[in-house]
């Protein structure tokens, strides 16, 4: 039924999609009223139940978000920083306390107090200023340190636009092969976790026939802790877009989607300003610089859900279907949005590309390590003396990373919760064992992911951290599978109830629920969280001994 759905979702085209349709009938009151919905039904050929699953999935979407005018940020990084009851307590002079919700991680984990008001985000000092934000006569004063060391591949400016855009310019008419094979001796590999071949997926989309393919930028940021795709949609968004221009060129597709995380507002408008220039530029629409190549962008700005940072969940999204993972094969590169060939990457991934194509993909596959070329975007959060988006070469040590660029920490840390919530739990004294890298990371039991740092304090408790982990799952699951989304449920049960009753959490009970969320599970989600609770459990088990039977 799926299948069938998606095409029958793709006969408007993208340009009018039942998503955005149904993010624009929100827009008054947080939420879409029954005659909206019934008049989407109708227009799009859908059941009622497609309508109403979507609308109840998504957190700015959902009934409970109608009258919504601030939100707390609940992200990790601002958790374990404590700043949040304070943030939560001055919102509460300015609003009542139904027009107050949360959001899950904007991305200033640098400064923490994070917030957003009125379409727009704020963090640190600006909680001070509210009376003033809400008279639109003051905006947020974010700052954060950007440097690299190594080789710039992101990090470097990028110059005048047009001359930077050469890059693209001159790939025009070049044999696709021969670009592909260029981007497989750059051994690239996706940056947003997964760290899958780059050149892979292009090559199995460029050998499907269709008359419609997609490059779909994964623009959906959600691991708390992580702001690396941000500062690229913002201050370097055109090493994205050629990057998608690129991409899209070599696999044959002719529309590139960037699906932005509702959470950064600011991100949305950046790239939707950017890409007006490139069409003002004639880069961009039917037969581009009479090279045959047509080409085109659409923004999409997404509506508040975490799972649609994988892949198949992120393609039922922009259809208007509830983003559920879907089961594979079909892969995404055979059948993906509305059943065409399509290619996701994520942000990151798809900005090293004209660094490739300018230099070379050897030049690429200098840097770095043998497996894991090039270079990695790290986000450090606030408990660092000097917090901010670093670029380094892949095999830096870990140690670096925190001491030189970071500056050490600003007060006592007791692990480093690496690569999103579903990343290793690292604790401090393994920071000398590990280099920057997928595989070195991987040899010690952890996971780079997207290289993303939430600092845990000393005094911070971690089972409630746990607590936190599982309750984050079971929020963000997308219920299709049941060890995701009845694991996750039992594994905050657990751990909430030995917190605050007299309860011994079973171990081998314990070990048994992440085993089956490890090896059941369809995406990872469900089989991502079992990996921190594990380095929890193992590097920690003194201060989680009260909590588990011996």
């Amino acid at each position: 039924m799926s299948s069938n759905l998606s095409y029958l979702l793709g006969r408007k085209g993208l340009q009018k999609n039942l998503f955005e349709e149904l993010g624009k009938a929100a827009t008054k009151t947080g939420t879409p009223n029954a005659v909206e919905m019934e008049n989407l039904r109708q227009e799009f050929l859908v059941g009622k139940s497609t309508v109403v699953g979507s609308v109840s999935f998504y957190d700015f979407l959902r009934p409970e978000n109608q009258g919504k005018k601030a939100y707390v940020c609940n992200g990790s990084a601002c958790m374990t920083a404590g700043t949040q009851k304070k943030v939560h307590e001055k919102l509460g002079e300015h609003f009542k306390a139904d027009e107050i919700g949360e959001m899950c991680c904007l991305g200033r984990c640098h400064e923490n107090s994070a917030f957003h008001v009125d379409g727009k985000n704020y963090s640190g000092d600006d909680i001070e200023q509210l009376a003033a934000i809400k008279s639109k006569k003051t905006g947020s004063k974010e700052k954060y340190n950007v440097a690299c060391k190594g080789t710039p591949v992101i990090t470097a400016p990028y110059g005048n636009i047009n001359e930077y855009y050469q890059i693209f310019i001159n790939l025009l008419g070049k044999n696709h092969d021969e670009l592909l094979n260029e981007l497989k001796t750059s051994g690239v590999r996706g940056r947003g976790g997964a760290g899958f071949p780059m050149a892979f997926k292009l090559e199995s989309c460029k050998k499907e026939k269709a008359e419609t393919k997609f490059i779909v930028c994964n623009a959906d940021e959600g691991d708390p802790g992580a702001y690396s795709d941000r500062y690229i949609l913002e201050n370097r968004p055109h090493a994205l877009l050629m990057g998608m221009m690129i991409a899209a060129y070599i696999a044959g597709a002719n529309w590139g989607i960037v699906y932005i995380r509702g959470e950064y507002p600011e991100s949305v408008e950046e790239i939707e300003k950017c890409i007006q220039a490139l069409r003002a530029e004639k880069l961009l629409g039917h037969n581009i610089l009479n090279s045959g190549f047509h080409f085109d962008f659409k923004v999409i700005k997404a509506q508040g859900a975490y799972i649609c940072g994988e892949e198949t969940a992120l393609l039922s999204s922009i259809e208007g279907q509830r983003p559920e993972v879907r089961v594979r094969p079909p892969y995404p590169t055979q059948k993906g949005l509305f059943n065409q060939p399509t290619v996701v990457n994520n942000v990151e991934t798809l900005a090293t590309l004209p660094f490739i194509f300018k230099h070379g993909g050897k030049a690429f596959a200098s840097i770095g390590t043998a497996k894991s070329t090039g270079t990695k975007l790290i986000s450090l959060d606030g408990f660092f003396n000097k917090p901010g988006i670093y670029e380094v070469d892949m095999g830096t040590p870990l140690s670096t990373v925190i001491d030189e660029l970071g500056g050490g920490f600003r007060e006592a840390v007791k692990a480093m919760h690496i690569g999103g919530p579903l990343g290793g739990l690292v604790p401090v004294e393994k920071i000398e064992d590990l280099t920057v890298d997928f595989d070195s990371f991987a040899k010690e039991g952890f996971l780079l992911g997207h290289a993303s740092i939430v600092c845990l304090p000393k005094e911070y408790p971690l089972i409630k951290y746990i607590e936190h982990l599982f309750k984050f799952t079971a929020h963000e699951s997308c219920g299709k599978c049941f060890p995701c989304r009845l694991g996750s449920t039992r594994g905050a049960e657990m751990v909430e109830k030995a917190v605050n009753e007299n309860y011994k959490i079973d171990t081998t009970l314990m070990k048994d629920l992440l085993e089956t969320m490890e090896t059941g599970s369809l995406c990872a989600l469900g089989g991502g969280l079992p990996l921190p609770i594990k380095n929890a459990m193992r590097y920690f088990e003194n201060e989680l001994s009260p909590y588990f039977k011996k």
